[in-house]
């Protein structure tokens, strides 16, 4: 007789709730091919949000036992308690529909901290020469490769109950920019973020740092911040 998972999946809205089903258990099984089994065999009314399934785009993040994770990265085997798993939507984000979230607010905080690049030089001026060894390059290397699949951001106490605050990964990408060389923002986007909204908000519990999929510091990002902000403010730039 084939061993099955019970999987209490959410469903609905804000005001719904977890439906239990019974799936087949499966050897590598992800938590994605369970949702994935339950969508097409057993509920296709079922709303998720899936794309690449290799770990690439961060889409598939939703909350497993209490967790955030990516789903199609997140081995059954490694969480499953009993042979039973809750898989939620991730917190902090409004809920469409089942664990499908809306993203929106997530990005929108990324505009606010001035998170686009802001050029200083046209496709006709030379590529700038910034070697590798250079401290800025380096602070902007280590958190470049956020994704932002939101994981750290449904993590983060501080947006838990201060909405407004930017949260690690808007705070994260301002500070790779902070210490791009070429970008021209300089003191405006630090401005942006310099507010108990942003870098001063956070209280350094480093949740973001510890559910990040690709093991990056948006504590070690916000503190810089923090540092860039205090130099602004004593030379008279903020």
């Amino acid at each position: 007789m084939q061993e099955l998972l019970t999987v209490s999946i959410w469903r609905g809205g804000e005001d719904g709730e977890f439906v239990a089903y019974d799936v087949p258990r499966r050897e590598n099984q992800t938590v994605l091919d369970v949702v994935t089994y339950i969508q097409r065999k057993l509920d296709p009314g079922l709303s998720y949000r899936f794309a690449c399934r290799v770990g690439m785009c961060g889409s598939c993040a939703m909350t497993v036992n209490g967790r955030a994770r990516w789903t199609c990265r997140t081995h059954v085997s490694h969480v499953a308690r009993d042979g039973r798993l809750e898989i939620a939507p991730l917190l902090n984000l409004p809920i469409i529909k089942d664990v499908t979230v809306d993203m929106q607010g997530f990005f929108d905080k990324w505009a606010k901290a001035g998170g686009a690049f802001q050029a200083t030089q046209t496709r006709k001026d030379d590529f700038a020469a910034i070697p590798p060894s250079d401290p800025r390059r380096r602070h902007a290397n280590a958190g470049i490769e956020c994704i932002g699949c939101g994981v750290c951001y449904a993590s983060c106490d501080v947006v838990a109950w201060k909405p407004d605050y930017l949260g690690p990964a808007a705070l994260n990408r301002a500070w790779t920019l902070v210490n791009d060389a070429r970008d021209g923002m300089g003191a405006v986007r630090l401005a942006l973020v310099s507010g108990d909204d942003g870098c001063l908000g956070c209280h350094s519990q480093q949740g973001c740092q510890e559910h990040c999929p690709k093991s990056l510091s948006p504590t070690a990002a916000i503190a810089g911040l923090k540092r860039a902000v205090a130099i602004a403010t004593l030379k008279g730039k903020l």
